[in-house]
C-alpha cells in the first residue's frame, strides 16, 4: 500500500511566491470538492479571497495540511481557531477529491486535525459536510430533530472516528433575475407592521466610522443568538478595530459587501442586519454571510425588512449576478419562512459534526 506523507500547509505572503503552489491547489481543491459533494463549486472561496483570513491570525488561526501519495497531492484537511480567551473549538475541513477517497487519505488527515486541535488544548472538534438534497437509503437525523441527509463516505468516516450529528443546515438559492414587484411588496409590509421605531440603514463595506460600534455589536450577537443545537461555539468578541480588520478581509481580493441593517430609533442600536458578498467576478454566485436579528427585538418582521431591503440594493449594484446562495439552520423556522416567502429554494444541505476530546 502506497504510504500517505503529510506535511504543513505553507501559508504564503503573496499568490505569486515561489510557497504558493499548494495554496493555490488548496483553493482549488476546495471548488473541486464542492463541485463533486454536490455539484456546487462556487460554495468555496477561491485562494485569493482566503489568503488574508490566513494571513491574519489576530481574530482566528488558521493551519492546514497536505497530503501526499507517491510525491502528489492526495488531500489536505484545514483548521480554524477562534483566539477569544477560554475557546475550546477547532473548526476543521477535510478536502479529498473522488479520485483519492477510499485509500486512507481521509482517515489519515482526521488523525492529523485532531491531533493538531489537541496539542492546542481544544477539547471540541467540529467538521461539516454536504450533502445532495436526495432520499437514499440511509438517512442522518440530527440530535435536534430537525432536517435529515444522506450518508456520504465521508459522513460515515466522521461517524465511526465518534463524532455526533448534531444539525442539518439547508442551502438555499434565490433567482435574482425573477421579477423584484414581491420583494418590494414584502419589504412594504414589513415595514409598515414593524413601525417607525425601526429604520434601515445600508452600506457597502469598508463600515462607515460611526457605525462600527453599533455593527460590532451586532454581529457579536451572531455567535450567541442564531440557533446552533448542541454545536459548542465561543461567544465572539467584537469591537470597531475587529469590523476593521473583517471589512479588510472580506473586500481583500476585490469582493464586494452590502450590508442592510435596522436601527431601533429610541436607542440608536442596531438590532438586526444581513450581508451579500460576490468575488471580483460580478457574474458569479452572491453569497449571504451574516443575518440576524437581535433575540430582544425578534417578532417585528425585521428579518424580512434586512433580506428584502438588501437583494432590492443588490439588484442595483450587482445586477450581472445570477443568484443569492444561503445556509440556514433546519430548525431556524422563523428565517428559512423568510426565504421561502422570498423564493429561496433548497440546492444541498450540510452536517454539522461535534466531538468532545
Amino acid at each position: 500500500m502506497t504510504a500517505i506523507t503529510i506535511s504543513p500547509l505553507a501559508v504564503p505572503s503573496s499568490l505569486n511566491d515561489e510557497d504558493a503552489a499548494d495554496f493555490r491547489l488548496f483553493g482549488e481543491l476546495s471548488r473541486q470538492i464542492c463541485d463533486e459533494h454536490v455539484g456546487l463549486p462556487d460554495l468555496s472561496p477561491s485562494a485569493a479571497e482566503m489568503l488574508s483570513e490566513w494571513q491574519d491570525a489576530t481574530d482566528s488561526l488558521h493551519v492546514g495540511f497536505v497530503a501526499r501519495m507517491d510525491g502528489a497531492v492526495a488531500g489536505m484537511v484545514t483548521l480554524a481557531y477562534a483566539q477569544e480567551e477560554g475557546a475550546q473549538t477547532a473548526e476543521f475541513d477535510i478536502l479529498v477529491p473522488e479520485a483519492q477517497a477510499g485509500r486512507g487519505v481521509e482517515r489519515a488527515l482526521l488523525s492529523r486535525a485532531e491531533e493538531d486541535a489537541t496539542s492546542r488544548g481544544r477539547s471540541i472538534l467540529q467538521t461539516w459536510t454536504l450533502h445532495r438534497p436526495q432520499e437514499q437509503e440511509r438517512m442522518l437525523m440530527p440530535t435536534t430533530g430537525w432536517g435529515r441527509i444522506p450518508a456520504t463516505p465521508l459522513s460515515d468516516i466522521i461517524e465511526g472516528a465518534g463524532y455526533t450529528l448534531e444539525q442539518v443546515e439547508r442551502n438555499s438559492e434565490y433567482d435574482l433575475r425573477s421579477d423584484a414587484a414581491d420583494v418590494r411588496r414584502m419589504l412594504a409590509d414589513a415595514s409598515a407592521s414593524a413601525g417607525a421605531d425601526y429604520r434601515v440603514l445600508s452600506w457597502t463595506l469598508p463600515t462607515p466610522p460611526e457605525l462600527r460600534d453599533g455593527y460590532a455589536a451586532v454581529l457579536a450577537r451572531l455567535s450567541t443568538d442564531a440557533p446552533s443545537g448542541d454545536m459548542d461555539f465561543v461567544a465572539e468578541h467584537y469591537d470597531a478595530d475587529r469590523v476593521v480588520r473583517r471589512d479588510a478581509m472580506l473586500t481583500s481580493a476585490g469582493q464586494l459587501v452590502s450590508v442592510a441593517a435596522v436601527e431601533h430609533v429610541p436607542t440608536g442600536e442596531l438590532v438586526a442586519y444581513n450581508e451579500l458578498l460576490i468575488g471580483a467576478d460580478r457574474c458569479g454566485v452572491t453569497h449571504q454571510f451574516g443575518t440576524l436579528v437581535a433575540s430582544h427585538h425578534r417578532g417585528h418582521r425585521l428579518g424580512m425588512i434586512v433580506k428584502c431591503a438588501n437583494l432590492l440594493r443588490w439588484r442595483e449594484l450587482v445586477p450581472t449576478s445570477p443568484v443569492v446562495s444561503t445556509f440556514n439552520a433546519e430548525e431556524n423556522r422563523p428565517m428559512l419562512d423568510i426565504n421561502e416567502a422570498i423564493g429561496f429554494v433548497p440546492v444541498s444541505y450540510s452536517g454539522a459534526w461535534q466531538k468532545r476530546v
